[in-house]
């Protein structure tokens, strides 16, 4: 549909966009079940950005935050009735591992402070009802049964800590629980550690110390190696993977390092490069693990990794247990493709007494040892405790990982719209070549109606999830959208063209573009060199509706096969008999062409994800040219 407007260009960098008019005039009122921003007050309630758009939970729609105004510098909750407000008394904050004395000293001064350590989790659903907040580490669980037991009056979860896997994000949200963590003041502990672990292995430090202790001198069996000249891979380019590439290049490394998010410019600034998965593991001499645990990451070092790498490379893990696949870590080093291991972290933790892994000879290992410092101890206690005292007087945090309520009327008619953004999101990712990096994205969206009567808020917010998060461990939200954007690199802006449309639908078509990167599948580019995906909701589905240049119509779900191929007949049959003699079930085809009998793009949705020997066999079809596997 031609525009019959100018389009309007808006940047990610607001973390507070604008509002339609008549929006604002409702989030003016104090007592608004939205997300406002005024001169007297903030309120703040909680969204689950994963699973219930389409039925949430009346849980969810309870404003459990605490409202702040400069009037009254006292605090009010909210009682189960949400038009009653009820005065408070100071908030009971729960600590339940050790916490540094000085954010004790901060919490202290906010609310009514209880420390209890080592509570079962009968004893933790016991108390967890007299609290407003909970402070845990790594030892807690924080259980769907421990938001039940808190009957509505639990507001916030602090995690002393970057990772949440012990705490159910899905219930916090569901029971209007607002959590956040602490995720930059271990940063030096844990690079420090890494650069401890990588220097021990590679001079034999612990064996040899232990051979010393049992009465033996055993200078010709503990000969080590140099680090100077030798090529560190650090995979994973985040906060924790720069110190640690920056210390590295001090002790005379060559650094590369793998990361699609990494800014390019900043790797340089550091004499580090860029490069593929696949580039960094087989060149590298020494290679040091910093992703995060995803579904993506979940043993990706396995026995097809070890097996491209070099013969006798040392591995360093300060990161997730769950990266290495650990049995096939043993057999590495059995036959020699890996010469060493240093390791702090485990699939299981504590790993049991008889591991083959912790007892190997050329392992070193130490018990998640990477922020225990005091200085990163006391740093991570200051951090947690200042977002916990900010989510309970109302006011947003940076840190947030579940979001805040948009107001109803807006989630209610967006909600199809939400899983279409995260979905093209996750399309143009795995579009991306790896070792591109993504650093630009446009969004533009068509609408009849005004840019100003449009909020997209949450819409950017879930395509920017879709992006990052498959191979990230951030928890994107309407809060951290724009900051954890911002903090990898990613500019996100976006374009509204008004068009002739239905009124009803308040979008029509949402398009993703990703500028400066190199394409999985050359047909997803526009003549201007960006890939292209665009989508629609029909019928209450996200359906897939354009890439690049080609027009296609796919419902998005489950996987999909993009094949770009010569436009004769016969293609659709002979591609479905690849997959159906691999008991591959086919959804649904399309097929997409600008000009009759030249090229066209056909797009597969099936049930399930075909072994790489079925998409080879695609491949050699003779008028297949390209064709890429995209996991929905």
């Amino acid at each position: 549909m031609a525009a019959t407007a100018a389009a309007t260009s808006i940047s990610s960098s607001s973390v507070a966009a604008s509002f339609p008019p008549q929006t604002q005039n409702k989030l003016s009122n104090p007592s608004s079940l939205s997300l406002s921003f005024s001169n007297s007050s903030i309120s703040l309630q909680k969204l689950s950005l994963s699973s219930n758009f389409k039925n949430p939970n009346p849980r969810s729609s309870r404003i459990l935050n605490v409202l702040k105004t400069v009037q009254e510098s006292e605090l009010v909750s909210k009682a189960r009735d949400p038009d009653r407000l009820v005065q408070s008394q100071k908030p009971t904050i729960l600590v339940s591992e050790k916490l540094g004395e000085a954010g004790l000293h901060l919490l202290r001064g906010f609310g009514n402070v209880e420390c209890l350590y080592n509570l079962s989790q009968e004893d933790l659903c016991a108390k967890i009802a007299e609290c407003d907040a909970l402070i845990v580490r790594s030892g807690t669980k924080v259980t769907r049964q421990v938001f039940e037991a808190a009957k509505g009056r639990l507001k916030v979860v602090g995690r002393a800590g970057v990772g949440i896997d012990n705490v159910d994000l899905q219930a916090a949200t569901e029971f209007g629980c607002l959590v956040v963590n602490a995720p930059t003041a271990n940063t030096i502990a844990a690079a420090e550690h890494g650069i401890a672990l990588l220097a021990g292995m590679a001079r034999n430090v612990a064996q040899a110390d232990a051979s010393m202790k049992a009465g033996k001198w055993q200078r010709n069996k503990y000969v080590g190696v140099s680090l100077v000249g030798k090529t560190l891979a650090v995979m994973g380019f985040g906060k924790v993977g720069s110190e640690v590439a920056r210390r590295a290049k001090g002790l005379g490394m060559n650094v590369i390092a793998h990361d699609p998010y990494a800014p390019a410019d900043r790797a340089r600034a550091l004499g580090v490069e860029l490069v593929s998965f696949d580039q960094a593991i087989s060149t590298a001499d020494f290679v040091s693990l910093h992703m995060p645990l995803t579904p993506t990451t979940n043993k990706i070092f396995n026995d097809a990794t070890f097996a491209k790498m070099k013969k006798g490379v040392r591995i360093i893990n300060v990161a997730r247990g769950g990266v290495i696949d650990e049995d096939a870590l043993v057999r590495a080093l059995d036959n020699g493709t890996v010469a060493q291991a240093a390791l702090d972290v485990f699939t299981e933790e504590p790993p049991s007494k008889d591991s083959k892994l912790v007892q190997h000879e050329n392992v070193t290992v130490t018990p998640h040892l990477g922020a225990s410092t005091k200085e990163a101890q006391e740093g991570v206690a200051v951090e947690i405790a200042e977002a916990v005292v900010g989510a309970l007087r109302g006011e947003l945090s940076a840190t947030a990982v579940n979001a805040p309520m948009v107001p109803p009327e807006v989630l209610s008619e967006l909600a199809p719209y939400v899983a279409l953004a995260e979905k093209l999101g996750r399309l143009a990712v795995q579009l991306v070549a790896g070792g591109s990096g993504i650093q630009s994205v446009k969004v533009v969206y068509r609408s009849s109606r005004d840019p100003d009567n449009l909020d997209t808020r949450l819409l950017r917010a879930m395509i920017t999830k879709g992006i990052i998060e498959p191979i990230s461990d951030a928890h994107i939200n309407l809060v951290n959208a724009d900051f954890t954007a911002k903090q990898k690199g990613l500019r996100i802006s976006e374009e509204r063209i008004v068009v002739d449309s239905s009124p009803e639908n308040p979008i029509e078509s949402i398009q993703v573009q990703v500028s400066n990167v190199v394409s999985k599948f050359e047909s997803a580019l526009l003549d201007n060199g960006n890939i292209s995906i665009e989508g629609k909701v029909k019928y209450g589905t996200p359906h897939l509706t354009c890439v690049g240049s080609f027009s296609v119509d796919v419902s998005l779900e489950g996987n999909l096969i993009l094949c770009r191929q010569v436009d004769q007949p016969g293609m659709i049959g002979r591609v479905g008999n690849i997959l159906g003699e691999r008991n591959v079930n086919v959804s649904f085809m399309s097929v997409g062409r600008t000009v009759r009998r030249t090229k066209a793009i056909m797009a597969i949705g099936v049930d399930e994800e075909p072994d790489k020997d079925t998409l080879k066999k695609i491949g050699e079809v003779p008028a297949i040219e390209e064709f890429v596997f995209l996991d929905l």
